[in-house]
């Protein structure tokens, strides 16, 4: 969508260097997380393509954002580590930032609205996060975590707008590629960002054919919004089973730019479509995903007739259902 010799060199990095850099993670991290399988999803796919899942719902968090998180951590000097950490989250983030300080050993504090689901507010202190509440909605959260950290000394660890994040997120395309031989195209709910700019990045450098699609809920499409308009604003969100990818974008975030150089189409999805691709998945394998990655596979189905004869990966971002979410499932 972007001239390759334009947006992200200004602003990050040129693509070679990303691979690199996520490379390097790659390495970095394997200790911590777990290599993730890519399923075989015949059973669900239109004739004539061949689909696959990876699992990233499998991680000890039941997210991929344990990735990203533990390369920001183990990058930290040992003296700023020893400090601990702050994040805000009322989710995935929240409990990958929890799970890889548990892992290196150092404190983890993570702020969370007072409308946080109790679940997964239980599942962030279980993960060894000491939980702060901090206003009613996730931006009051962020906020009062970002001067926790500045009057501490403590690093503040971004859901997507920190490049070692980034590049944690992007090890998965590592593991996609030497997974599977030839990928035509991976389906990407985008949220702030960091995924699909960590995947893309290192998709886009090592296998340039591979389009990488973006897929967003209607009710909440912030960045693609920003995309059209090329700069960050606010926008208007309605509530979606979505609940990993809801939220405005930070300003200044480096994602903007990423998602603009390395997404090659995107695709908006209604909830009940979102709803009815997660009770394929269920009804299938008997298996619950998330939200987000409902909005992934649902994108998928809406063009699928764009892929005969192609190998499709769709990402599953996650398996953590609150229970409203997981009620408005059934039947």
């Amino acid at each position: 969508m972007v001239n390759p010799e334009s947006a992200i060199e200004r602003r990050v990095f040129p693509l070679e260097t990303w691979r690199k850099e996520i490379e390097d993670a790659y390495i970095r991290i394997q200790p911590f997380v777990l290599r993730t399988p890519l399923e075989d999803m015949g059973c669900i796919a239109p004739q004539g393509i061949r689909l696959y899942f990876k699992m990233e719902n499998l991680q000890e968090t039941g997210s991929f954002k344990l990735r990203g998180a533990t390369n920001k951590i183990v990058c930290l000097p040992h003296k700023q580590a020893q400090k601990g950490v702050i994040a805000a989250s009322n989710g995935n983030h929240g409990m990958g930032v929890a799970a890889a300080a548990a892992r290196i050993g150092i404190d983890a504090e993570v702020y969370v609205s007072n409308h946080v689901s109790p679940a997964k507010a239980k599942k962030i202190e279980k993960l060894g996060g000491r939980l702060r509440y901090a206003g009613s909605d996730p931006l009051a959260a962020e906020l009062a975590a970002r001067a926790a950290a500045d009057a501490s000394g403590k690093v503040f660890i971004s859901p997507y707008n920190d490049c070692e994040v980034v590049a944690g997120q992007g090890t998965i395309a590592v593991e996609l590629l030497e997974q599977v031989a030839q990928t035509d195209a991976v389906f990407i709910a985008v949220g702030g960002g960091g995924l699909i700019s960590g995947i893309g990045a290192y998709l886009k450098a090592v296998s340039p054919q591979t389009k990488i699609v973006g897929c967003w809920p209607v009710n909440s499409p912030v960045m693609y919004e920003c995309m059209r308009a090329g700069n960050i604003l606010e926008v208007a969100e309605q509530p979606t089973v979505s609940e990993s990818t809801a939220g405005g974008l930070e300003p200044g975030s480096v994602t903007l730019d990423m998602c603009r150089h390395v997404i090659d189409s995107s695709v908006l999805v209604t909830e009940e479509e979102i709803l009815d691709a997660m009770r394929r998945v269920r009804d299938a394998k008997g298996w619950l995903i998330e939200g987000a990655a409902g909005v992934a596979l649902a994108a998928f189905y809406k063009t699928a007739k764009r892929y005969a004869g192609k190998n499709v990966v769709v990402l599953i971002c996650g398996g953590n259902l609150s229970p409203e979410v997981e009620r408005r499932m059934k039947p």
